[in-house]
């Protein structure tokens, strides 16, 4: 914590507001979203279905407006989006708590994650933006900041369920509120700076769709958002599976955050010093692949052995929360070099244009990972291959790393350079 401390103490005032906005955002959201779908099925008594429909929109009216989004703060500044989207998330979150008709709570639900598309790309162009060349460390304790944030979050909310899903709303969006009014007074305006000549929004897009390298480096990354989001999919249904409940799943959020935040800092400034950016997201992403090992190797046990008291309960939970902690260790690595990347592979002017469709195709490639990933449990599960989903995870994680390092040997990462090398001159410019 001392080095992440230090780090964040040297770092200018719009980058420590931006860290401290992003730890606020996630214990805002996070207080209220791992609750919302037992409050639709319990409280409102909705249909599964609709309970799904209603999620579904809420992560389809972000992913899928992301890219707008990027485009926006690239034309507009990054502080207007931000602050829009903040305000988008205090009516959504409001209007939570106050709504019990299934269109409001669509609406309701789709402000949600129209704001999430409309900060997330300003957010993070404003960083990489006022860090220049130490973007890396920057975002090595933006992912600080953020997993902060998921760490506490529910912990928030489960306090104020004691009184009523409406209280966690309302206090999430109160949380919303007063950063919107902090972000107003205290976030200086910024503008991605580019001597582009002005051209139209479409034209962008165009031209960010023929920028090769990018595209080719964002589809060898997909896979990787596939595995990450296992914690939510194929973790959790591993910890039913092999303990018989659900209190594994706390277990596994809880030393993943901790890692993170006491890890990153450290770790990031390790790789930094000995690998290439190429390396480090090419090895994070074999240490990925490496994470459902575990899980290959446990797939024969027999389900419920964590009712055996609290020794088999631990030995049963072993597996999956080693596979946690590997794809925790995988995304610390590879994390803050896969964000500056972006920003090189941008160079200046649409940096939030690439991470909006960078952020759109993850979105695209989690959404037909989950469904191929929850196929393929229930297949292994019929044929009496358990082992199967977690086998293919592995190999998607591997076929990500040959692709990270083809583009990185063929010079298509931009800033590959060995650690130590001077930036090029236009490079420093540009930060």
């Amino acid at each position: 914590m001392t080095a992440t401390i230090r780090q964040f103490r040297s770092f200018n005032r719009p980058v420590q507001l931006l860290l401290v906005n992003q730890l606020t955002i996630n214990v805002g959201f996070y207080m209220l979203m791992p609750y919302l779908a037992g409050y639709l099925s319990g409280e409102l008594a909705l249909a599964a279905w609709t309970v799904g429909l209603i999620l579904g929109v809420r992560n389809l009216s972000q992913q899928g407006v992301f890219l707008i989004g990027g485009s926006l703060a690239d034309r507009l500044g990054y502080k207007p989006m931000i602050l829009a989207g903040l305000a988008l998330r205090v009516v959504g979150f409001a209007l939570l708590g106050f709504v019990e008709s299934v269109p409001a709570l669509i609406l309701a639900s789709a402000l949600t994650g129209l704001a999430g598309a409309l900060f997330n790309p300003a957010v993070r162009a404003y960083v990489a933006a006022e860090a220049g060349e130490r973007k890396v460390d920057a975002f090595a304790a933006f992912n600080v900041f953020y997993q902060a944030g998921i760490l506490l979050g529910p912990l928030v909310g489960l306090a104020l369920l004691g009184a009523a899903f409406r209280w966690v709303c309302l206090v999430a969006a109160a949380l919303f509120a007063l950063l919107l009014v902090l972000q107003a007074r205290a976030l200086p305006d910024r503008r991605a700076v580019t001597d582009r000549p002005a051209q139209n929004v479409l034209a962008d897009w165009r031209e960010v769709l023929a920028h090769r390298p990018f595209l080719l480096f964002s589809l060898a990354m997909i896979g990787s958002y596939v595995l990450n989001f296992q914690v939510y999919l194929g973790l959790p249904i591993e910890v039913r599976r092999a303990t018989g409940g659900e209190a594994g799943i706390a277990v596994l959020f809880a030393v993943s955050g901790l890692l993170t935040i006491a890890g990153q800092v450290r770790l990031t400034a390790w790789v930094k010093a000995r690998w290439t950016p190429g390396q480090a997201i090419t090895r994070g992403l074999v240490v990925m692949a490496s994470a459902f090992v575990p899980l290959v190797l446990a797939a024969g046990t027999r389900p419920g052995a964590g009712r055996d008291g609290w020794f088999g309960y631990a030995l049963a939970l072993t597996p999956t929360l080693a596979s946690a902690l590997l794809l925790t260790l995988a995304t610390m690595i590879v994390y803050p070099f896969e964000m500056a990347t972006i920003v090189d592979l941008a160079g200046t002017g649409m940096v939030g244009t690439y991470y909006g469709l960078y952020s759109t195709l993850s979105g695209i490639g989690v959404a037909v990972g989950n469904l191929l990933t929850g196929l393929a449990i229930d297949v292994g599960r019929d044929l009496g291959v358990p082992a199967l989903p977690w086998v293919a995870l592995a190999v998607t994680g591997l076929g990500c790393a040959g692709a990270v390092a083809v583009l990185a040997r063929r010079g298509q990462l931009v800033n590959d350079r060995p650690p130590g090398t001077p930036a090029p001159v236009a490079a420093r410019a540009g930060g």
